[in-house]
């Protein structure tokens, strides 16, 4: 399993780096977490020590669970490419382009 009970991120490569090997993944329900993980993992407030403690022991001990997460990262985590990074980051900078265009007219 990989715990990753972070308090702010920016976007989550960690997680899905592990998620890419099929590793079950416990990460935080705050900021982009959720949205990479998606329900591929177990997500968990990182301020509660309890919640924290009682995911990892409950993924260590349901081996159905195990199976289950670790297909559904390699699913979750096929989503996400650095062609698709890419393609994202080329549109947010010919949106820019355009805006500043027609702000110039």
């Amino acid at each position: 399993m990989f715990v990753y009970p972070s308090l702010y991120e920016g976007f989550g490569l960690p997680p899905l780096e592990a998620m890419q090997c099929g590793t079950p993944v416990i990460v935080s329900n705050t900021s982009s977490l959720p949205e990479v993980v998606g329900d591929a993992g177990i997500l968990i407030d990182p301020t509660n020590k309890d919640g924290l403690h009682y995911a990892m022991w409950k993924l260590m001990n349901d081996e159905r669970s195990q199976k289950e997460l670790s297909q559904r990262s390699i699913a979750r985590a096929s989503q996400f490419t650095w062609e698709k990074s890419v393609d994202k980051t080329i549109e947010v900078y010919r949106t820019a382009v355009d805006s500043k265009k027609l702000s110039t007219l």
